[in-house]
């Protein structure tokens, strides 16, 4: 690798690697760089790579050097060993969490290797803030044919063809919604964009404006040619501000070359697009509440029909898609529909974005083909388990969707079988647990999300989550009685029956899969006062092992609230009463000793002999310590 090479030096500005602080070692880069006169690397910045966990994260080509884990303090070498010397520096290299094989270039890690992008195809690779990247890509490409080529009803049947369906969550056919739209005779209509991403540990939306924001713009205003609307609204949440400040910096590239505004690129269509912070209601993801936010009303549901498409935004027909749905239009329409339909499934076609995270061993996005098996997600390109535990389940569809177990790991994914499982598709959330993850406590947590952010307009979301909450709460603090698992099921129904949008309707589907799957920790905790995971606080204790302790008192020191006693080189107790069940005495305790255990359901007995004042733990406790 001679050192007259041209390099360029791609710094990923996602959030993640921003807060990792990417930007500052991009700064370093180009001072170090400057400092030893180096005429023949550039740099440059990307947005998300979707590898979060590996951030921050820089890519060298013409190389195709990934390097991760960055740090201001690596600049030197990589400078010095890569640039000057041309030896790639082999430890910031990807270390695969399997085989421990260290991995230099981008395209043989498993973890993009296998997978089919799509809508994350210049994810990584393109600056968001240069329209000129962007349209070197095919960029606007579709747009012109569209406006040059094809009439708004040829759009739509060529959308239909394709078997594109909504990506955020419903899962309804795009080409017959924007169809629909188009038909209802208006003299305005409206295009949004649903960029409201709320579910938790979710962020596939929030990536694709910061890296790859002119898809979006690009999709979206072929959708408005397609239904006849001349004015759309990116509705985003405020907690996205770099996103946001992408948005703006696209529209107004986007505009000042003329694929916005009046008359663009010379036709007889007009389509201006305006950006709308949410306040961060998760409800307002939901169709005719996000509407009613754009007003400036509160974000509320209301009863449909009638639908968007016949009275949407004022009054008029609005189309409404998620941002994965329009970053999918320009693709189609540059590489055809029987392209597109031939990828994924029968019923769902292309593929799907998924923020995989949890007790995974590689988290990040990730965008695969319909009908990919789970365990192929998790396994081949998630790396398995954080430490190579065992799997136990794994959270599809967000705060609204199933907890799906082993025995269906190898599911394929796609709309219609992770219902059948009692899972759905919903905005692509995938969190995956291990065994250490009470599935009660995990219910628990998903239904008090769901409880807090319901809007309170209809009863049966507002005081239905209300009550199943607080029968989890007492399952979990060992108050649990003998019928609360079928008062849960028959709340359950009750919810989904009566509730008005979505939230309402899919809120109990953790608690509903998790009784389908793994009833027995339920009654665990119900009948035995136990908690098979040793998760739940009220139902746990904590212990110090007699034929262990060394009484080097680390655990002493480390309570919060003095609950240990004992003195140094003697055998130590915890005090039942004071014990607050924090776990920090076991974590601190030394591997080597490994005296402290907690247990549920069941009592280590302590004989007080050995704990007597004066009592050594024993003969070789000197020796230890």
């Amino acid at each position: 690798m001679p050192s007259n090479s041209e390099y360029t030096i791609f710094i990923c500005e996602g959030t993640g690697c921003v807060s990792g602080k990417s930007h500052e070692i991009r700064l370093a880069l180009e001072q170090k760089i400057a400092e030893q006169g180096l005429s023949n690397v550039k740099i440059d910045f990307t947005g998300c790579h979707g590898f979060c966990e590996q951030g921050p994260i820089a890519i060298i080509e013409p190389d195709d050097i990934f390097y991760t884990r960055l740090t201001v303090e690596d600049v030197d070498e990589i400078v010095q060993s890569h640039f000057i010397e041309g030896k790639p520096v082999e430890r910031l290299f990807f270390k695969d969490p399997v085989s421990g094989k260290a991995i230099p270039l981008y395209k043989d890690i498993n973890f993009y290797r296998k997978q089919q992008r799509i809508i994350l195809r210049n994810c990584g690779h393109i600056n968001p803030e240069k329209i000129e990247d962007y349209i070197e890509r095919e960029g606007y490409n579709a747009l012109k044919t569209v406006l040059g080529k094809m009439t708004p009803s040829q759009v739509i049947e060529e959308i239909k063809k394709s078997g594109l369906r909504g990506r955020g969550g419903a899962g309804f056919p795009t080409g017959m919604k924007w169809e629909f739209c188009q038909k209802e005779q208006s003299d305005i209509k409206y295009m949004i964009c649903n960029a409201d991403e709320g579910d938790p540990g979710a962020f596939m939306d929030r990536s694709i404006m910061e890296a790859d924001p002119h898809t979006v713009i690009e999709g979206m205003t072929i959708a408005a040619y397609a239904i006849g609307a001349n004015e759309g609204y990116i509705y985003i949440r405020a907690e996205y501000p770099l996103a946001v400040k992408r948005l703006r910096i696209a529209l107004q590239q986007a505009e000042d070359m003329g694929f916005l505004g009046d008359n663009v690129l010379g036709s007889d269509f007009s389509f201006i697009i305006h950006v709308n912070e949410g306040a961060g209601a998760f409800v307002c993801g939901e169709e005719t509440a996000l509407m009613a936010s754009i007003e400036g009303k509160r974000g509320m549901p209301r009863p449909r029909p009638p639908f968007p498409a016949q009275s949407g935004l004022w009054g008029k027909p609005t189309t409404i898609n998620n941002v994965k749905t329009l970053a999918t239009v320009p693709v189609i329409i540059n590489k055809g529909s029987e392209w597109y339909a031939k990828i994924g499934t029968e019923k769902s076609k292309g593929t799907a974005v998924f923020a995989l995270t949890g007790k995974i061993a590689n988290s990040g996005l990730v965008e695969v083909p319909m009908g990919m098996t789970l365990r192929e997600i998790i396994y081949d390109i998630g790396g398995g388990l954080i430490g190579g535990r065992d799997f136990k389940a794994v959270q599809n569809g967000g705060p609204s969707g199933g907890c799906l177990p082993a025995s269906a790991l190898d599911l394929p994914v796609d709309y219609e079988r992770l219902a059948a499982a009692g899972a759905i598709m919903g905005s692509g959330g995938m969190i995956v647990v291990d065994s250490q993850t009470c599935m009660v406590d995990l219910a628990k947590y998903f239904l008090s999300f769901t409880q807090e952010e319901s809007c309170g307009k209809c009863v049966m979301c507002r005081e239905g989550t209300l009550q199943m909450l607080k029968i989890l709460e007492d399952i979990t603090e060992g108050k649990g009685k003998e019928d609360d698992i079928d008062l849960l099921l028959e709340l359950s129904k009750a919810i989904q029956a009566g509730s008005l949008c979505a939230l309402g309707g899919t809120a109990p589907n953790p608690v509903l899969t998790t009784i389908r799957y793994f009833r027995d920790e339920y009654e665990a905790h119900i009948r035995e006062k136990r908690c098979p995971a040793l998760v739940c606080k009220n139902l746990i204790t904590f212990y110090i092992l007699p034929d262990k302790c060394q009484g080097c008192g680390i655990c002493k020191r480390g309570c919060p609230v003095d609950a240990i006693s004992g003195d140094k080189r003697m055998i130590h107790i915890i005090d039942q009463n004071k014990c607050i069940k924090c776990g920090n005495c076991l974590d601190v305790c030394p591997e080597r000793f490994s005296a402290v255990t907690k247990v549920s359901g069941e009592k280590i007995e302590v004989p007080e002999e050995l704990i007597a004042v004066g009592s050594w733990q024993n003969s070789e406790s000197e020796e230890k310590l």
